[in-house]
């Protein structure tokens, strides 16, 4: 697919995904979240080589406000990254399992969120809104994807997929995410199993 086929998909998708996005919301477009759980290994490691990732405290978790800007700029980072970042496993880009850090180049599931999450930082986009999501794929591996928490619901970036969707649309099993309040502690999604994934694969 040539960039130029590529930027006139992307503007396709721009205008159906945000008329589906500034549909109505229902209660069900919300993750419901449980009690404080297990942080994945491969996050506390990052947070040790990045204390500063995992020390933003924020008592406000009121979700992003979506208007149709902040969803091109969303909707752009998400192809854009799923597009340069060439898929890898964490052995193969850093020579050892659940290594999660900022990609160059290539990267497992869990380099895609971490950078989704810092290039929409960087955009100003509130970090509490920004949610790193462990779940189990229909095959039953571990995968990461970043939540993005809205006034219209929660939804998805996943590497596997370019379009943004609402958490409830897609095929996952939702095991946990971070905390709104805590970006270094995680909380257990209930309609997931409150289980430790120690291994996430791409």
């Amino acid at each position: 697919m040539t960039k130029h086929t590529i930027i006139i998909a992307m503007i396709i998708m721009l205008g159906t995904a945000f008329a589906q996005a500034a549909s109505p919301a229902s209660k069900s477009h919300w993750m419901p979240t449980g009690e404080r759980t297990s942080q994945p290994i491969g996050h506390y490691d990052f947070c040790q080589r990045h204390p500063a990732e995992c020390n933003i405290m924020n008592k406000n978790s009121i979700p992003l406000t979506l208007n149709r800007n902040i969803w091109q700029e969303i909707i752009t980072i998400n192809a854009s990254i799923n597009q340069r970042i060439a898929p890898r496993t964490d052995l193969d880009v850093w020579g050892q399992e659940e290594y999660w850090e900022y990609p160059t180049i290539a990267g497992d599931c869990d380099d895609y969120m971490l950078l989704k999450r810092r290039e929409l930082m960087a955009l100003g986009i509130p970090a509490n809104t920004l949610l790193m999501t462990v779940v189990r794929q229909q095959n039953g591996e571990g995968h990461a994807v970043l939540t993005i928490r809205t006034d219209r619901g929660d939804f998805i970036l996943d590497n596997l997929d370019q379009r943004v969707r609402l958490w409830n649309d897609t095929d996952y099993t939702y095991l946990k995410r971070q905390s709104t309040t805590n970006s270094g502690a995680w909380v257990s999604i209930k309609n997931g199993l409150d289980t430790v994934v120690s291994s996430i694969r791409n």
